[in-house]
């Protein structure tokens, strides 16, 4: 057994990032994950830097532990061909517009009448009941419809910016996975399959909204929207003498602790820092005070002395700080592996740590159309059905 979900069968429709991050935890975690590619292939393979066209370092770092087959979803072979996967699969998921899976007659009542027990999981961008049902959604369009650029204009940016990150795909990707297990276990425990929307609008609400919709959590309003420690000006690493550090003095021993490393301790008495509540109604000031002191040491007496206080402290990585961390290399958070085709690649590990049915890394990300004829095989097709199929270019190996 590799894994929890060893013996979950999952039919992978995803490309680009959300979906294919949302499959492949559930591939590490042990799940058979069938990807269906289209015949030009997953877009996140194009994306520079690639040693080989079509192997791009997203694809990779998002696709492991998957198979790989081309159908053209658009030609009625293919259609049928994705149906007997789908009638031997316990998920299907899906990221385009659930309109475009009704076009291509792969709805979930197209597919539940060859398989009744289907777990059939679509994410995309905005809830069906709503007005936003068929508008098109990618990470940066979520990300502003979710208020993050404003959050980070209202904090100091100079003008609106996205988050330097997928923040919107990755999250949601992981709302996705934890979805189709509960869905699992659902079925597990009464036999029912289902539909599962995973809108990403929705879904990304819940991580900014949890801080801050602020006042607007009290009927009538109570204050203002927002979370004032997220949105000081001044919360974000601490320019020292020599560089950066980021720090975090929170409760009321830590500012005690930190005074008194500053020799005031007679600040403790200031009324804007001496509890926690009043704090909460100054973290502008308060933060801005600890970002004046902390240019006059550098990054390594800081560290000392924060860390000697018991004050949580941490250097400011780059990329480059991180693939060096001693911490990971201690625990082997990136692997060194022979691709078949890529060679040498850097592989992040799964990052949860389990003491039974452990995850493991069991596939390369695959090649565009690798297995194809080995998973239509698999699903009953006869060598004279799928070679007809990749000649009519409804199959591509």
């Amino acid at each position: 057994m590799s894994g929890p979900l060893h013996g979950v069968r999952i039919l992978d429709l995803t490309t680009v990032v959300m979906g294919p991050y949302a499959t492949q935890i559930l591939a590490d975690l042990g799940a058979e994950v069938i990807k269906v590619e289209p015949p030009e292939g997953d877009v996140m393979r194009y994306a520079w830097p690639f040693r080989n066209p079509g192997m791009g370092h997203i694809f990779l770092n998002a696709n492991r532990n998957k198979r790989s087959i081309v159908l053209d979803l658009k030609q009625e072979a293919a259609r049928q061909a994705c149906l007997a996967l789908a009638k031997k699969a316990d998920v299907l998921v899906y990221n385009i517009r659930p309109q475009a899976m009704a076009r291509l007659k792969l709805s979930y009542e197209a597919v539940k009448e060859v398989n009744p027990r289907i777990v059939y999981v679509g994410c995309f961008g905005y809830s069906q009941r709503g007005p936003y049902a068929a508008k098109a959604a990618y990470d940066d369009l979520i990300q502003g419809a979710a208020g993050v650029p404003w959050l980070l204009h209202k904090q100091g940016a100079k003008e609106p910016r996205y988050a330097p990150i997928l923040v919107a795909d990755r999250s949601v990707g992981q709302q996705v996975a934890a979805a189709v297990s509960a869905a699992l276990y659902y079925r597990e425990k009464t036999g029912a399959g289902q539909r599962v929307d995973v809108p990403m609008f929705e879904h990304l609400l819940q991580l900014v909204l949890g801080e801050h919709l602020g006042g607007h959590t009290f009927e009538p309003q109570h204050g203002d929207a927002g979370y004032a420690r997220m949105l000081a000006p001044d919360r974000r690493p601490y320019q020292t003498a020599d560089g950066y550090v980021c720090a975090l003095i929170y409760n009321d021993k830590q500012w005690k602790a930190f005074f008194d490393i500053l020799g005031k301790p007679e600040m403790l008495k200031d009324p804007r820092f001496s509890t926690q509540e009043v704090r909460s109604k100054h973290y502008g000031e308060a933060y801005a005070f600890v970002a004046e002191e902390l240019k006059k040491r550098t990054t390594a007496e800081w560290l000392e002395a924060l860390e000697r206080g018991d004050i949580p402290v941490q250097r400011m990585n780059s990329v480059a700080d991180i693939v060096a961390d001693p911490h990971l290399a201690a625990i082997g958070f990136f692997r060194t592996l022979e691709h078949p085709s890529e060679g040498r690649i850097h592989s992040m590990a799964v990052p949860s740590e389990w003491s039974a049915s452990k995850p493991e890394y069991r596939r390369h990300a695959p090649r565009l159309g690798e297995h194809t004829r080995e998973v239509l095989r698999e699903a009953g097709l006869a060598d004279g059905e799928i070679q007809a199929m990749i000649d009519s270019g409804a199959a591509r190996i």
